[in-house]
């Protein structure tokens, strides 16, 4: 099924003692680009979060937005460094002899120290936090992807009746190709019956020049080829995979086709009928820049 590249999705879930939210977006870009901002501790899961990602997106610019909020306190250890301790102990028992003082030396005086005391977090279990995520993630990137996939049935349907317009004017084209050759045999043969007069007309002569004509201003190859590529859009169209850069590449032949047609064109109506399927193919390739 044909996606789109531009899609959001959002999850959330309390697990592990934390309320995590998820959220991914993606916009159009030729290649697959990944950034995600996390929180200082779930770095380490950037790696994993776009070997995730990429295994089912595969063009745009994505984006992923996490938020981990620890919710039964921080969990923390509180390392006292012993030797300042007994540092800071000696120095008021020495205070105490040396002045006579009453006072004797406490835990609570000890505790005022701050430095003595080291609090820092605890390590984190990385391999519960990336199951948590994970919980988070797949609800996400489902609805992610769906919007992608809705996104792009409109896409498929908007090119499909575009390209079926352009297939109506290639057939016009070659209705008025014939009608080409055989305005220009009577212009021909008028313009030479003026310049002779009474005198006889060379009839193979002309018959000659207007065969040179009709190879010159013969689009059948063109028109073919052009029918060809609509049908392989079509068939494009229903792959399971990624096809955009494929049918980016097909639309560029078609402009092509429909230039060299263009430029062979001898009638009016044919050169207004071009310009229709050219702009017809525009709009294709437009929408092209947004499929996956």
């Amino acid at each position: 099924m044909l996606k789109s590249m531009t899609g959001y999705g959002r999850g959330e879930l309390v697990a592990e003692g934390r309320h995590i939210v998820f959220e991914i977006k993606s916009v159009n870009h030729k290649f697959f680009e990944f950034n995600c901002r996390l929180p200082r501790n779930c770095l380490f899961l950037e790696d994993k979060l776009k070997a995730f990602v990429q295994e089912r997106v595969s063009r745009g610019k994505v984006d992923v937005f996490l938020q981990v909020e620890t919710l039964d306190g921080e969990n923390v250890q509180v390392e006292v460094n012993h030797p300042l301790a007994d540092g800071y102990a000696a120095a008021l028992r020495e205070l105490k002899e040396r002045y006579e003082l009453p006072d004797e030396v406490t835990l609570a005086l000890l505790s005022r120290y701050n430095d003595i005391f080291t609090v820092r977090k605890a390590p984190e279990d990385e391999d519960a936090l990336w199951r948590a995520v994970l919980g988070a993630a797949r609800p996400a990137m489902d609805a992610f992807l769906a919007m992608r996939e809705t996104e792009g049935s409109r896409l498929l349907s908007d090119m499909l009746e575009k390209a079926e317009r352009v297939e109506s004017l290639v057939g016009e084209v070659e209705k008025h190709t014939p009608e080409t050759v055989s305005e220009y045999q009577q212009r021909l043969k008028a313009k030479i019956e003026e310049l002779l007069g009474d005198r006889p007309m060379d009839e193979q002569r002309v018959l000659t020049e207007v065969a040179v004509f009709a190879d010159k201003v013969a689009v059948d190859e063109e028109t073919v080829r052009l029918k060809s590529h609509i049908r392989q859009l079509r068939k494009l169209s229903q792959s399971d995979g990624p096809v955009g850069r494929k049918i980016d590449f097909l639309v560029q032949e078609m402009n092509r086709e429909a230039n060299t047609i263009g430029s062979k064109s001898q009638n009016s109506e044919v050169a207004y009928l071009v310009v229709d399927i050219k702009s017809e193919i525009e709009k294709i390739r437009e929408q092209v820049q947004n499929v996956e």
